[in-house]
């Protein structure tokens, strides 16, 4: 099941937005920002099921309350179209600085036109989905009919929208009537697709057209038949999760971990680790392999590779297995499989001799070996014998000394 993350990040005023983080059980194979309707919050059914929908098929994705809405800080009378569209900036800004930046913009009503406006400045971002919106923030304007004259004469009005109130300034309306989309959508140069009801009664479905014909290829058009604007029914929100999971795959560029190039910068002989995401993910590499180290999920890790104990583990228990073929091949021994199995614990001092002078528990690697094939028992002595012998087990029984050095 996907896990949520509860997240805060400043905007340009420096006021803190409420989000969620919606992230896989694996690594994200690609991040998306999702803005919600006008009316809506971050929280709101639809936005929360085709966000989970996503992160359930291995894309991350960060959802937030703009400006003044929901949980987040400010003042929504003294927002505007203008400030909604540096909320989304700022949102990518921080992924971009804690995981990576978006790859797909996902807006909803005129959240989806505030992603067409935002998508030129997010230059990662290769794909854009619309769901009901208009084409150009001016539309808004239709549903203030009724207080319009008062905002124009007063400077501020109440209006009811989807049954809730807000304060309207003259300055948003301003705002609107001076933010025309139509003419840059040709140059957006990204993946667009355009999701509408044909019965939308809040956002007419002739905006979508506009959208679409403005718009260069590559682009699509899905009818959401029977929806409502809101998305509010739980099968219109899967159905428009699905389509987006389905048709994003070809405009994204999947995230692999990024190990370096092992033959031309790792030299032989040494271990490169890196960062491979900022919780415990693990890039390893030498000159010629590389893999992944994590932690399990439980400590907080995506549990994408083995634990740092478990390569310890893997390190003794490979040595130990290749010295002991080494063995018997050279005597013609008829050893026909090693197999070592190993476990990390630690114990109480007391349990072992002659720790007067060492701390309280020691740590122990428990190390179980199968002989198979027909041998006999003084071949299978000698070989338990060799197991001793094998490199590693003597490195960690030696004494060691670890040097540490800031490159």
């Amino acid at each position: 099941m996907p896990k949520r993350q509860r997240i805060t990040f400043a905007n340009q005023a420096g006021e803190q937005l409420s989000a969620s983080l919606e992230l896989p059980d694996t690594q994200a194979r690609a991040f998306a920002l999702f803005a919600h309707c006008f009316t809506c919050g971050k929280d709101n059914a639809a936005a929360s099921r085709i966000s989970r929908t996503l992160a359930a098929k291995g894309i991350a994705v960060l959802r937030f309350d703009f400006t003044g809405l929901g949980s987040s800080e400010g003042d929504f009378a003294n927002s505007n179209f203008h400030s909604n569209v540096q909320d989304l900036l700022a949102a990518a800004e921080f992924l971009r600085a804690e995981f990576a930046a978006p790859q797909l913009l996902i807006g909803h009503s005129l959240g989806g036109t505030a992603v067409l406006a935002a998508a030129p400045q997010i230059a990662e971002a290769t794909a854009i989905v619309t769901i009901g919106s208009p084409a150009n923030p001016e539309h808004l304007i239709k549903q203030f009919a009724g207080q319009l004259d008062k905002i124009e004469r007063d400077g501020v009005a109440t209006v009811a929208l989807a049954g809730r109130e807000f304060q309207i300034q003259k300055q948003f309306v301003e705002d609107l009537r001076q933010q025309p989309l139509t003419q840059q959508m040709g140059r957006l140069k990204k993946a667009l697709l355009v999701m509408h009801a044909p019965f939308d009664n809040i956002v007419d479905i002739g905006q979508a057209g506009e959208i679409f014909v403005a718009a260069k290829h590559p682009k699509s058009f899905i009818s959401l038949d029977g929806a409502d604007h809101l998305v509010s029914k739980l099968e219109d929100a899967q159905y428009v999760a699905d389509t987006i999971s389905s048709w994003v795959g070809r405009h994204i560029v999947a995230k692999e971990p990024e190990v370096p190039n092992a033959k031309t910068e790792v030299p032989g002989g040494q271990v490169f680790v890196g960062e491979g995401n900022q919780r415990f993910l693990r890039e390893v590499a030498t000159d010629d392999h590389a893999w992944l180290s994590d932690e399990p999920k439980p400590m907080g890790g995506d549990n994408l590779g083995p634990d740092p104990y478990e390569h310890l583990l893997a390190s003794l228990g490979t040595c130990t297995s290749m010295t002991i073929r080494m063995y018997a091949n050279r005597k013609k021994w008829p050893l026909e499989d090693v197999r070592v199995q190993l476990e990390h614990s630690r114990e109480h001092a007391k349990d072992c001799e002659d720790c007067d002078d060492k701390p309280t528990k020691v740590d122990v690697l428990s190390r179980s070996i199968t002989l198979v094939g027909p041998l006999d028992e003084k071949q299978r002595a000698r070989l338990m014998q060799i197991a001793d012998r094998c490199p590693v087990h003597r490195t960690l029984e030696g004494e060691l000394r670890i040097d540490t050095h800031q490159a």
